[in-house]
């Protein structure tokens, strides 16, 4: 008897008939012989539509607030599971994060799991044989607050249940795997058979939405056995692991698109040591992660830094910013919200000469100007017009994978 979690998404369980069908694996699966953790996304758009609820009485409520609001959605999913699931007359119990174990850091609306307390999960599983409903993107810090996990955290969720000896952790979604572009709107997008957790990091970091990257994080840490597949058909997902089969000669693996990106850049700014270190720790300081970095060559005693953050992040950058102008000694801040990011990641490029060039060369064709580039040696990202993001992706995987 073996122990499987099984993650299902907010498109997976966004209606009556959704939810019953997501009973219906996880009972098939008990049925198997079995033990069974669920772990449940909020159903369809309800933590949108929990976050516009807030606007409309508190537009600047507390981190610790909207938590304890949209922690609610999650158990919304699991109750409603569980009843499902109880009318097939198979033993269920649905618990939240917090009765689940999963104790995390403080940091509201993004906090980190530091622990997991399985004696309740493993006590539902041993004693009374039960299916177990947890709630996902959430858990409890040590002051006794509910925490959330940021968007995507129910991956994260079910990999740390899995990460405590489970044989298999499935995540299902609305697509049937891991493709090498997003199959609804890149023509010829083709769906891999395996991954490697490194290249799935960098895609899940780059704008792939399939996976939450700290689930990956987790899924490569403790060699979980991970696999992604769809809830609406029944066939075989793709298969995340340390080491995967090059599929064919591919150089890449797949290509993805970040619209979660702004530029700034410094005008101006003095010429001497020590300013981009003033610059980049000042906005470390408050958790703003910084990307894409270009240091112009200085002139007459000036350059230019420009670099991307979150457009979430942008206001507060720039206000922190502006805050310490005297201390940086910048002329003035550049701000474009306009911009994407287009990555593409695969381990053989570490072994293949040209691969980067053969990316410039799909944009060049394309007609599509580059303003910023950075690489890794398993990726490449480059920063463009927005405008340019769904052309350039295609242009890119024609490149790599048209025939």
């Amino acid at each position: 008897m073996g122990l499987i979690v099984q993650k299902f998404g907010g498109t997976s369980v966004a209606n009556a008939e959704r939810l019953r069908n997501v009973a219906q694996i996880i009972a098939d699966t008990y049925r198997q012989g079995n033990r069974v953790v669920a772990v449940l996304s909020a159903q369809g758009d309800t933590t949108d539509d929990l976050i516009e609820k807030a606007r409309e009485i508190n537009p600047n409520a507390s981190r610790r607030e909207m938590d304890m609001l949209l922690s609610t959605g999650e158990q919304i999913s699991c109750a409603l599971c569980a009843m499902a699931i109880e009318t097939m007359g198979l033993p269920v119990v649905s618990l939240t994060g917090w009765q689940a174990g999963i104790q995390t850091n403080s940091s509201y609306s993004s906090a980190r799991i530091k622990k997991i307390n399985v004696e309740r999960v493993q006590s539902e599983l041993d004693r009374s044989h039960s299916i177990v409903i947890v709630t996902g993107f959430q858990g409890i810090n040590k002051y006794g607050d509910v925490t959330t996990l940021g968007r995507g955290g129910s991956d994260t969720s079910a990999v740390a249940h899995a990460a405590l000896k489970a044989d298999l952790c499935q995540i299902y979604t609305d697509v049937d795997g891991i493709y090498t572009a997003d199959p609804r709107h890149v023509t010829g997008a083709r769906k891999l058979e395996e991954i490697t957790f490194d290249e799935m990091l960098e895609l899940a970091s780059l704008g792939a939405q399939v996976l939450h990257n700290r689930s990956v994080e987790l899924a490569k840490k403790y060699q979980v056995n991970l696999e992604v597949l769809s809830s609406f058909e029944k066939k075989p997902g793709t298969k995340v692991k340390e080491v995967a089969k090059q599929m064919e000669k591919t150089q890449i693996s797949g290509v993805a698109k970040d619209k979660n990106v702004a530029r700034l850049a410094l005008v101006g700014v003095e010429d001497k040591p020590g300013i981009a270190y003033k610059v980049f720790s000042l906005l470390g300081q408050q958790n703003i992660n910084v990307d894409i970095i270009l240091q112009s060559i200085g002139r007459n005693e000036t350059q230019d830094i420009s670099f991307t953050v979150r457009r979430s992040d942008v206001d507060q950058a720039v206000a922190l910013l502006e805050e310490h102008k005297a201390s940086l000694a910048f002329d003035h801040i550049d701000v474009d919200k306009s911009v994407v990011k287009v990555s593409i990641v695969g381990a053989g490029m570490v072994d293949n000469a040209g691969v980067a060039a053969k990316m410039f060369g799909a944009l060049y064709d394309a007609d599509i100007n580059i303003h910023m580039i950075s690489t890794s040696e398993i990726k490449v990202s480059v920063l463009l017009d927005e405008v340019d993001a769904n052309h350039a992706v295609q242009a890119i995987h024609d490149k790599f994978f048209g025939e």
